[in-house]
């Protein structure tokens, strides 16, 4: 196939969902399909360049900053992005447009299947669905929403990473939405040794839950080291949290994936304290180190870890404080937590993942999207173990 991929965000720009698109793009051109990215620029980064086998395609824009953007900035993407993916387009037509998010990109998406009769799929990864993240995007999705929902029904298909945010999407609108996991990439070992360490990975926003991590650790045993690595615009608010409440926690800032590597590897223990997720690609990454994981019932975490980690009640300093204490003085339970971590992320790689888009992919280019809309969805839940034999269609 030749796809053209349409996303404001990819690496080394954004976080989880850009992270997601590059593995994915990465596993298709691997498999012998041509993937063309077009994306947004910042001034240090190449405007066309091929990474892992994918051509990568940045358009002009206002950004500032690498990991996080404002609605201001990402409407700037839009019409450079239109006239370059425009460009490459009628240069070699690609069979179809895989989109990831639904808004910004997938406004292009929704213009260029107009022009050129090309079908697009869209992906939603949480902040392009109304009511996900109302503490940034909320005035956008507002204003946008006629917009939303006209591109999002225009799509020939739709995929979402977690059963929550499908709910969430069918919510607004009422579309076949097909729940294919986010995969996972393993990173090579770098064979560290596990130590007294909790780790918490997060971009800084008041979502993430981060300040109920710091209120849990107050005054907490000081033979264990508590690190919080990533960065934000909420940080110097949990800064200053921690040291109003005694809390000893280390803020690492934004570190490299290596590093990151490390510091899970060193980890007995992972918390991941979000209020509201979609898929965290943080506790595929955790769990897949070995760490005895904790995080809360917000939908999409518990769809991740299932049974091979502690659930907690979100937005709960108390229950997290709990969670920690058992789980710190007892070791058989980390080690057990750390052996089924472990085996349940083996379910997410992407060589499988892969092939789910591949099949949605071949559906809609077959022509057969009444088909496909008859099927139902592909749903991962929390405590089943899905088999390489199940499919979407």
């Amino acid at each position: 196939m030749n796809i053209l991929s349409l996303t404001y965000e990819y690496p080394p720009i954004g976080g989880g969902g850009s992270v997601v698109a590059a593995a994915l793009n990465q596993q298709l051109a691997s498999t012998g399909h041509r993937v063309r990215v077009v994306t947004s620029a910042m001034n240090d980064l190449r405007r066309v360049e091929t990474v892992n086998g994918v051509e990568v395609y940045r358009a002009a824009c206002w950004r500032r900053h690498r990991h996080y953007t404002t609605v201001f900035e990402l409407l700037t993407t839009l019409w450079p992005a239109y006239q370059l993916a425009s460009r490459l387009i009628r240069e070699q037509r690609p069979d179809l447009i895989h989109v990831h998010f639904a808004i910004p990109s997938g406004l292009v998406a929704y213009l260029l299947a107009r022009r050129y009769r090309i079908p697009y799929v869209i992906t939603a990864h949480g902040s392009d669905i109304p009511e996900y993240n109302p503490d940034r995007f909320m005035l956008m999705h507002r204003l946008f929403k006629p917009v939303w929902r006209r591109i999002v029904a225009g799509a020939a298909a739709v995929t979402s990473p977690s059963e929550y945010l499908a709910r969430l999407l069918r919510r607004h609108l009422a579309t076949a939405v097909y729940v294919i996991p986010n995969g996972y990439s393993v990173m090579p070992a770098l064979k560290r040794t596990k130590r007294n360490l909790v780790l918490v990975v997060a971009r800084l926003f008041p979502r993430k839950g981060v300040q109920h991590f710091i209120e849990a650790v107050s005054g907490q045993n000081t033979a264990w080291e508590y690190v919080i690595a990533g960065d934000g615009p909420y940080r110097q608010t949990l800064e200053d949290r921690a040291r109003t409440l005694g809390a000893k926690v280390k803020f690492a800032g934004f570190v490299d994936k290596i590093t990151l590597r490390g510091l899970y590897e060193e980890a007995k223990v992972f918390v991941f304290p979000s209020i509201q997720e979609n898929f965290p690609m943080v506790l595929l990454e955790a769990m897949d180190a070995g760490c005895a994981v904790i995080t809360t019932d917000a939908e999409g975490c518990a769809e991740v870890v299932g049974d091979a980690g502690v659930v907690i009640q979100k937005a709960n300093a108390l229950q997290i404080r709990r969670a920690l204490g058992e789980v710190m003085l007892d070791s058989e339970r980390r080690e057990s937590l750390s052996k089924c971590a472990e085996e349940r992320v083996q379910q997410f790689r992407w060589p499988r993942i892969a092939s789910l888009y591949c099949e949605v992919f071949t559906a809609v280019l077959q022509s057969r999207v009444a088909a496909v809309h008859s099927i139902g969805t592909y749903v991962q839940r929390p405590t089943k173990t899905v088999t390489a034999d199940e499919r979407v269609a």
